[in-house]
């Protein structure tokens, strides 16, 4: 049996934001209030031009190019269910609905940052998000925590685990025809990709009687390669850093979000980049979103692919096995591409 993997993260415990929100405060409690994000610049709808356009991809026509394969047929097939995802938005907004009481059986604990609470708070003084998470290792199945997915609610259960499939099928779709566009064997994409790591986080933010205050998701890019976002209540909020301005996001109904992370920065050696992202809140109405992470096993070692480096274009990452990539990440705060910062090699020209 394979060693049970663990992110390896720790945070300090904190209160149900949700359960703040519901007090009808004036104002935001101190440690929330983050007067950095206030003086950047974010776009309103109107001033984003063409280059700043987020891409809308049809994956009917992705999935359909010269591909050849039922699988991806059947992919396809999947994704155009729509009522299944309906059903899962249906199931995580009663999740996160549930009494404090039930909830509190699912919430993180000093050494592990899995379950209900916030990642990533490594200080008693630290700024805090105006928002809950529920996260998770939900692939490989041995390495799920024995006292949160097997004990999720049923029917919410069994629909997250025919989702965590769904989630994976397209992701390893996506990451092969990446290897496809950069001419990498797909025998080298599946040595690394597949029986990978797949993390779920579920996002709650609420209404904040000063939304201009707060942040609901610090600024960050993703550790992993893929990240697959479902926006559930199709509120705004998810923005993107483009040429030292943010970006909002313009939900479109049965969609997905998907953002390269920083493993397929690191292998693909720069050519393809991570995106800096955050999530901004409202004082009018909650919004909620359900991110799914794929990684290469926690076996595999990541780097540039070999087929990519050569004497003019040298390696500009280090090499690290997954499970050590990932403890790293978890024991620092999030921070920009401060992660990805730290891989980077540095050539020194003569």
């Amino acid at each position: 049996m394979k060693e049970f993997f663990n992110p390896s993260g720790t945070s300090i415990l904190v209160p149900s934001v949700q359960e703040l929100a519901k007090q009808n405060l004036a104002t935001v409690p101190r440690r929330y209030i983050q007067p950095q994000h206030g003086e950047e610049t974010v776009l309103i709808s109107h001033e984003v031009d063409a280059t700043l356009q987020i891409p809308v991809i049809d994956m009917q026509r992705l999935l359909s190019q010269q591909s050849g394969s039922s699988e991806l047929a059947k992919l396809h097939l999947a994704c155009k269910e729509w009522g299944f995802f309906q059903k899962v938005k249906l199931e995580i907004e009663d999740f996160f609905n549930l009494p404090m009481s039930e909830k509190k059986k699912f919430w993180q604990t000093p050494q592990h940052v899995e379950g209900f609470g916030q990642a990533f708070v490594l200080s008693e003084d630290q700024k805090l998000d105006w928002a809950d998470m529920f996260y998770m290792v939900t692939l490989p199945k041995h390495s799920r925590m024995p006292h949160l997915f097997p004990n999720l609610p049923l029917p919410f259960r069994d629909t997250l685990e025919v989702y965590s499939q769904k989630m994976k099928d397209l992701a390893m779709a996506i990451i092969g025809h990446i290897g496809k566009a950069l001419e990498i064997e797909e025998m080298e994409i599946r040595e690394i990709f597949e029986d990978g790591i797949q993390m779920m986080r579920m996002n709650y933010y609420p209404p904040s009687p000063e939304p201009e205050k707060v942040i609901g998701l610090t600024n960050h890019s993703d550790p992993a390669g893929l990240t697959i976002l479902l926006q559930i209540n199709e509120v705004d909020g998810l923005q993107i850093r483009k040429h030292g301005v943010w970006v909002p996001l313009k939900s479109l109904p049965n969609s997905f979000v998907v953002n390269l992370g920083d493993i397929i920065e690191i292998i693909t050696n720069g050519i393809y980049r991570s995106i800096e992202h955050r999530a901004t809140v409202n004082s009018e109405k909650e919004r909620l979103s359900i991110a799914t992470f794929y990684s290469p096993n926690q076996d595999a070692e990541i780097g540039p692919w070999k087929s990519l480096i050569n004497e003019e274009t040298p390696s500009l990452f280090k090499r690290i096995r997954v499970d050590q990539y990932f403890k790293n990440f978890f024991s620092r705060k999030l921070e920009g591409k401060s992660h990805r910062d730290a891989m980077r090699i540095e050539h020194h020209i003569n």
